[in-house]
């Protein structure tokens, strides 16, 4: 019989015809209310996000961060998905969601839920977070608040460091109504000329370089800020001499900001993408957020100027903007955060007796390396990797795909220094990351210049895959040396994002790398790959087709189970293989941090399905593929969610794992994180998320993450024994 390890990541092609007919046959079992509508359930996961800020036994600090991230994510959420949902209704294109109802309705439940959260979100700051931090010492004071002697303080940091910037902008016949800028924080203001008694309405921006909480002056025994819009609401008088100023509110708006490229029709990727970055600029309004003290006149005035309909107005109870509580998040209270966790060094990179800098390729040579970020540091793995590849007179050339990385990066400057000295060096650098584009593309110059060979893709996909290639000359050979991850090759985002690496000299991974390579930098069109499964030609058919000999194997009598780890699944040809797969019986068990379509209530279909969601101090990032295989795992590692964007539009790579150790801390990692004693939220019945944190005794459930980092850092190098 055929081993499907050899012919490739997937199955053989000799199961195709039986695969497709299953398929076929099984698809008219399937009710056509099966998907969950992703738009729902990603505000479900920003729920799950609110839930931590509203979580009382976390830190206060840590809480803040919480309701921070919070406001982060709607504010894409609404740049980009709902965004999309207007533009396909304005263009004719309102096509059905993957569960059927129309942009239109699927808009009006978006609309009604994140109105709802935006409040609850509002409310968890103004009666939960912010008296919290004041019990705490941390005041963020209202004006009204001060005495005369912080006021003249204040006033006198007002007259110095806030108003020489700013920019009243009156609205009047001579004076047209002002463009407002994308997600800027505003003020109304509504006066009266002294002189002719005429009421005139002005905008003031509130500056976003300028800090958004300001130290009052006070005693060292606590911490009291005040937000830089209360600061200028009450010098306005300054800003309008000789004016009455009669009234003034808070407002914010929110713009289409997502990015669209024929790159077919363009010559040049880079300067269709600086021009599209421009109009992003102006893209049409989709969200009026206003304080709930706002008057009718006010507003009447803003939706007319703005073109915005009602529903599109959010009436908050203030303060707006709570993105920048990430500046109170970071006021240095140990105690008001979680405790630190360390990241140790991989075991395989750890110095031996001699405490001497480890040889990186040496260490991988002894076999492949599996590390996890951030409990395992990326410094002395992945960034070592790169940088002692960038310095080594044997290594020849390095090839690369960079998705996001931060502008001071290691890493970047790691492919310059191996440029400059002479080695072959290939960037394959996404300058399309949304909402990075602007930093790729100035980066990707600085590579330019220094002699990397930078290139952009394939026409019409984005390249989401994370792969290094090193190719080093070893005694008259050519050698490879590989990583395979499943997170971006930054630095900052390292130590707070869950990741997995693989490093290997395995020669078919070095092969499969180094025409992947040459298939993304030349003309090739992507082949079938022996360990690697990519997008997007073969991934999504590889997993369906290990999710069929698991429905094969359990309508045989043979146990079968999967394991998959995502950020998102929507994709209905996975969905609808994992419920063939656990009607006939299969364990199917799914942990997803944010979009799931996938249902757990469908007698007879989903029953044998669990679905888990894990959030923390960490955000949870690896994807992992795993399936029972008759009693031998294969297991695989990557960059690929779930998602049509991910198996149809991007280059996506996945891994399959060939050691036995790795196989099995992957597998008990997950089966850690879908336990009943582990702090999860659980999916059930119409799309609703429930939060475990104890158990049945009242005993608080395991931390996943706090487990994880423990049992890592107890992991030590053997000394050498003389």
């Amino acid at each position: 019989m055929m081993d499907p390890a050899i012919v490739d990541a997937g199955l053989g092609d000799a199961e195709d015809d039986d695969f497709d007919e299953a398929v076929a046959v099984d698809d008219e079992l399937l009710p056509d209310d099966r998907y969950l509508d992703r738009e729902l359930s990603w505000l479900a996961f920003n729920q799950r996000v609110l839930e931590l800020a509203e979580d009382d036994t976390l830190p206060l600090l840590e809480r803040a961060n919480f309701l921070a991230i919070f406001a982060s994510n709607l504010d894409e959420f609404f740049m980009v998905r709902v965004a999309g949902l207007k533009r396909r209704i304005v263009t004719g294109l309102a096509v059905p969601t993957n569960i059927g109802t129309s942009a239109v309705d699927a808009l009006a439940a978006i609309s009604a839920q994140a109105h709802q959260l935006q409040v609850r979100h509002a409310h968890a700051w103004t009666t939960r977070v912010r008296p919290g931090l004041a019990e705490a010492g941390i005041h963020v004071m209202d004006w009204n608040e001060l005495d005369e002697a912080e006021h003249e303080a204040l006033s006198e940091y007002f007259g110095s460091h806030v108003f020489p910037v700013l920019m009243p902008l009156a609205v009047d016949p001579a004076h047209p109504f002002p463009y407002i800028s994308g997600l800027s924080l505003n003020l109304a203001i509504r006066i009266r000329n002294a002189r002719t008694g005429r009421q005139e309405f002005a905008r003031l921006k509130v500056p976003a370089m300028l800090p958004r909480f300001i130290e009052v002056p006070g005693t060292a025994e606590s911490t009291r800020v005040i937000r830089l819009e209360e600061l200028i609401a009450h010098h306005l008088d300054d800003l309008f001499p000789g004016m009455e100023v009669l009234d003034h509110h808070l407002f914010r708006l929110t713009r289409n900001e997502d990015v669209e490229i024929e790159e077919d029709e363009s010559e040049n990727l880079i300067q269709a993408l600086e021009a599209e970055l421009l109009r992003r600029r102006f893209g049409p309004p989709i969200r009026l957020e206003i304080t709930d003290d706002m008057d009718d006149l006010t507003l009447d005035l803003l939706v007319k100027e703005l073109d915005i309909t009602d529903k599109e107005v959010y009436r908050l109870p203030g303060p707006l903007d709570l993105r920048g509580l990430f500046e109170l998040s970071r006021i240095d209270r140990p105690e008001l955060r979680y405790p630190p966790h360390v990241p140790t060094t991989a075991v395989a990179f750890q110095p031996g007796d001699s405490n001497e800098r480890p040889d990186v390729f040496d260490a991988i040579r002894k076999g492949d390396v599996l590390v996890h970020h951030p409990y395992e540091s990326f410094a002395t793995s992945v960034q070592a990797f790169l940088e002692q590849a960038a310095r080594d007179p044997q290594v020849l050339a390095i090839k690369q795909t960079l998705y996001r990385t931060s502008g001071d990066s290691p890493i970047v400057q790691a492919l310059i220094d191996a440029a400059e000295s002479g080695k072959q060096v290939l960037a394959l650098v996404e300058v399309k990351a949304r909402f990075d584009e602007a930093n790729n593309i100035v980066w990707a110059r600085k590579l330019e210049k220094a002699g990397v060979h930078v290139v952009y893709g394939i026409v019409g996909l984005k390249t989401h895959g994370k792969l290094a290639h090193v190719i080093r000359e070893e005694n008259g050979m050519l050698k490879h040396y590989s990583h395979v991850g499943t997170g971006n090759y930054n630095p900052k985002t390292s130590r707070i994002y869950e990741d997995f690496g693989l490093f290997t000299t395995d020669p078919q991974v070095g092969k499969d790398l180094n025409r992947l390579f040459n298939e993304l930098s030349g003309y090739a069109i992507e082949k079938k790959f022996k360990r690697l499964l990519v997008a997007p030609l073969h991934l999504r058919k590889g997993l369906l087709r290990h999710i069929d000999r698991e429905r094969r194997a359990a309508e045989q009598g043979k146990p079968a189970h999967i394991r998959i780890k995502v950020n998102s699944i929507v994709d209905e040809a996975v969905i609808d293989a994992l419920y063939r797969a656990s009607a006939v019986g299969v364990k199917v068990d799914v942990w997803v941090r944010g979009i799931c379509s996938l249902r757990t209530d469908l007698d007879g279909i989903s029953d044998n399905i669990t679905v888990r969601s894990i959030l923390g101090r960490y955000l949870e990032h690896s994807r992992i593929f795993a399936f029972h295989n008759n009693g031998s795992p294969q297991v695989f590692i990557g960059s690929a969610d779930m998602m049509h964007r991910n198996l149809d539009r991007r280059i996506e790579a996945l891994v399959r794992i060939t050691d036995e150790a790795h196989i099995t801390q992957l597998l008990e990692f997950f089966d850690l994180a879908m336990s009943a004693r582990t702090n999860s939220w659980h999916l059930e019945a119409d799309g609703v998320w429930q939060r475990h944190t104890v158990s049945d005794d009242g005993e608080p459930l395991i931390d996943l993450q706090d487990r994880t980092m423990a049992k890592i850092q107890k992991r030590r190098r053997p000394r050498s024994t003389r």
